[in-house]
């Protein structure tokens, strides 16, 4: 028995008061474990104390070394930077331009673009609310001086069904090896005489002038697709989706190979967590790893993702790195939160106790493998994220009796609608991975879907039609002859 506490407390009591009494342990200046000169101005963790000067070495280093560890991004190479005006994403941007100055040693060698997704219309902005939010958004793309893009939420209403389609792997897979590729970008400059072949300043810094906001009708369409979802979560979901295709659509029609996204050691951890509770853990690795390269033709990078939220916030609040930043998703009145906001409040409470817990989380990512995403055929493929369908032995899966209960509650509901809808909404349900079934029977009626996905969709079903009457057609014609 624990004697250590009073009359009315035990051990464990006695703990978290000592946890909320806790002070640092040292009041005094600490010296930089680095330089060992200068003081300490932020400690990252425990015993890792910086001045600043070493801070940003310490800070440019890492991400230097997540490209040069991971060789993807091939000198001279088109790569598009996914803005979004957060910490991560701008302190990205950040290393970007200083990585390409003329006062860098080892300088990078691709050719970078930026592209901004306008979310204000599902994030409860008014219209001059965005009206302000992008001219803000546009001034910071100006100052870089690199070519952007501006692209609104709503044109993901318009996008061709060839986007759920991945392209060419070829044409993202230089014919030499990292090394020729390197020393023969080298030797190019060389022969050029002039260092500068990359230099930004040639580069037109702008996008074609296009109307600040979309048509109103096209934003209230945008809207009731939003209001139809039925859940938070289906439509943080579906936000992320549209946001990735317009990103994808960009980068193909603009020549990009690559693609940068900004998302934080912190992040990768919530959307670990996030995207296993939402029934994608055989897709983990592709969905949190460094490189995504389920699209074919462009491939994805995490280049931030040994970043803690921590390193960041302090990066950009030391050397003045401009952020936008955007409200949350708006959801409905008395609507539960979703899957996302609760796990990302749980291990943030977690890491402030135990400091190690979104490390370890990352760590923990690491050791998947990205094979089980890999889709053999079209047939196999997921409809919406593209990777491999998980649905072997699906009278086993928990989603089989979901659907079924589903059905005939939505047939009862909606007495007008026809028969024809409920087939077609039925005929979706295989061209799905485990995942997306979930997130697609939140997503309302077939009718406020995206044109692109309902397309695409005819197109595979009408597709699979054909291939299975073909193979029917020979059994009817050997049948006579038997006889």
């Amino acid at each position: 028995m624990c004697e250590a506490a009073g009359d009315d407390a035990g051990c464990g009591a006695d703990a978290a008061s000592a946890r909320r009494r806790r002070v640092p342990g040292h009041s005094y200046p600490r010296p930089c474990v680095k330089c060992g000169q200068g003081s300490a101005a932020l400690v990252i963790r425990v015993g890792d104390a910086f001045c600043r000067g070493c801070f940003r070495e310490y800070f440019v280093h890492k991400f230097r070394a997540m490209l040069g560890k991971n060789r993807v991004i091939f000198p001279g190479e088109k790569v598009l930077l996914a803005l979004s005006g957060g910490a991560a994403s701008s302190a990205m941007l950040r290393q970007v331009q200083e990585g390409l100055s003329r006062e860098t040693a080892k300088r990078l060698r691709f050719v970078p673009g930026i592209i901004y997704v306008d979310e204000g219309a599902v994030r409860g902005q008014s219209v001059a609310q965005r009206e302000q939010s992008l001219a803000r958004m546009e001034t910071l793309l100006q100052a870089t001086g690199f070519p952007y893009h501006l692209v609104h939420l709503e044109q993901a209403l318009e996008l061709p069904p060839s986007i759920l389609q991945p392209g060419p792997e070829g044409s993202s897979k230089p014919s030499t090896s990292y090394k020729e590729a390197v020393e023969g970008f080298i030797q190019q400059q060389r022969q050029e005489g002039d260092g500068d072949s990359l230099s930004t300043q040639d580069m037109p810094g702008g996008s074609p002038p296009l109307p600040r906001l979309p048509a109103a009708a096209r934003t209230q369409e945008l809207l009731q697709l939003f209001e139809a979802v039925e859940t938070s979560t289906a439509r943080e979901e579906l936000l992320q989706m549209l946001r990735i295709h317009l990103i994808l659509q960009t980068a193909r029609t603009r020549g990009y190979a690559k693609v940068m996204t900004g998302e934080s050691c912190t992040r990768v951890a919530i959307k670990l967590l996030t995207n296993l509770a939402l029934g994608r853990g055989a897709f983990l690795a592709v969905d949190t790893g460094f490189m995504d390269n389920r699209h074919g033709d462009v491939v994805v990078v995490r280049p931030m993702r040994e970043y803690m939220a921590k390193e960041i916030a302090f990066y950009n609040h030391f050397f003045d790195v401009p952020t936008v930043i955007m409200p949350l998703l708006s959801t409905k009145r008395r609507e539960k939160p979703s899957i996302h906001r609760v796990i990302e409040r749980f291990l943030l409470g977690l890491q402030e106790d135990f400091p190690s817990t979104i490390s370890t989380v990352y760590r923990t990512g690491e050791k998947l493998s990205p094979a089980p995403a890999k889709a053999s055929s079209e047939s196999q493929r997921c409809l919406l994220c593209l990777c491999a369908l998980d649905i072997a032995g699906e009278e086993e899966l928990a989603l089989e009796p979901t659907l079924i209960i589903e059905e005939p509650e939505e047939n009862g509901c909606c007495q007008d609608t026809p028969a024809a809808g409920a087939e077609s909404r039925a005929a979706f349900i295989p061209l799905l991975c485990y995942g997306c079934r979930l997130t697609f029977k939140e997503l309302g009626p077939l009718a406020t879907l995206p044109p692109y996905v309902r397309a695409e969709a005819q197109r595979r079903i009408h597709r699979a039609e054909m291939k299975q009457q073909s193979q029917e057609v020979p059994l009817e014609d050997e049948e006579p002859s038997k006889s």
